[in-house]
Parts: C-alpha cells; structure tokens; sequence
C-alpha cells in the first residue's frame, strides 16, 4: 500500500511563493506518474500538473503553466510543486495523486492513490 503525505500548504499573499512536498512511503514511486490537483469550495477537483515515471517529462493546466513547476525526488521518494507569482484564484485544497503506470494523465479517477490535501490560500 502506498501512503502520500502533503505538506508546504498555507497563507500566502498574492504575487508570492509557496513549494509543496509530498512525501511517499510503502513502495518506491520512481517509475510511477505523480500529479497535483486541487479543488476549491464548490468546485470539481482539478488537474494541475503531472510528471512521468520515466523520463520525467511534465505537464500543466494552461491555468498554472509558467508559474508552478512540478519536479520529483527519487532518492526522497519524494514531489514537489513550486508555486511562484500565486494568484487569488489558485486558493484551493491541494491534492498529490499516484499513478500506477509511467504515464501521466488529467484525469482524476486515473490516480491510484492519494494523499489528505494541504489547504493553500492566496490572500489578496
């Protein structure tokens, strides 16, 4: 069984900088696809960015892309989220999902495994 842990949330003001970790344990993660999503009050969970097993291409929702960076840690079994230039917008609960598979995908439902969240908020 795989257990991911989140942390790295908070208050943050807008134009600021958070880094988020999620720290894997029971099975070593390298050849598995990681990804973040988030989900605000009243909203679906969404796709925010993922990285691949191997290789480690990465990929992003066009809403985050060019101010969040997704990269992982093998040896830490562990991902990161660097969140830079944070907007009000992106104020939400913070997800780190585990995908059986090298692959990334966007899709929620796809993940395996999933951690308890790390709340963010973006002050204005």
């Amino acid at each position: 069984q795989v257990q991911l842990v989140e942390s790295g949330g908070g208050l943050v003001q807008a134009g600021g900088s958070l880094r988020l970790s999620c720290a894997a344990s029971g099975r070593t993660l390298s050849r598995y696809a990681m990804g973040w999503f988030r989900q605000a009050p009243g909203k679906e969970r969404e796709f925010v960015a993922a990285i691949n097993g191997i290789g480690g291409s990465t990929y992003y929702a066009d809403s985050v892309k060019g101010r969040f960076t997704i990269s992982r840690d093998n040896a830490k079994n562990t991902v990161y989220l660097q969140m830079n230039s944070v907007k009000p917008e992106d104020t939400a609960v913070y997800y780190c999902a585990a995908r059986i598979s090298a692959i990334s995908a966007v899709v929620p439902s796809t993940y395996d495994y999933w951690g308890q969240g790390t709340q963010v908020t973006v002050s204005s």
